[in-house]
């Protein structure tokens, strides 16, 4: 079992900053190529970016990249997602899910399908 526990969403303007952490607890971090996913009122779940295990190679949605960052601090037990330049389209519940690194790299990462771990979430709102 592992437990996820987003934190640091909140209300911003268009073109502001937020920085979001995901908290792990349980199995060896260090074991799993961590996402962020985001689901905004009426639309299906989708990817926004991913990281993998050691932290060397990320992929992102291309609404997403060049404006946010995906690391991770293992020693911390901890992923983040830099979001800069934020849209109002940006807007949504934004998830972080583990996905075992035992599966390769690719670009099925992108696929909420693939993750086996979720946390509750933590709201974005971006204002115009």
């Amino acid at each position: 079992q592992v437990q996820l526990v987003e934190s640091g969403g909140g209300l911003v303007q268009a073109e502001g900053s937020l920085r979001l952490s995901c908290a792990a607890s349980g199995r060896t971090f260090s074991g799993y190529t961590m996402g962020w996913f985001r689901q905004a009122p009426g639309k299906e779940r989708e990817f926004v970016a991913a990281i993998t295990w050691s932290g060397g190679t990320t992929y992102y949605a291309d609404s997403v990249k060049g404006r946010f960052t995906i690391s991770r601090d293992n020693a911390k037990n901890t992923v983040y997602l830099q979001m800069n330049s934020l849209k109002p389209e940006d807007t949504a519940v934004y998830y972080c899910a583990t996905r075992p690194s035992a599966k390769g790299w690719g670009t099925r990462v992108s696929s909420l399908y693939e993750y086996d771990y979720w946390g509750q979430g933590t709201q974005v709102t971006v204002s115009s």
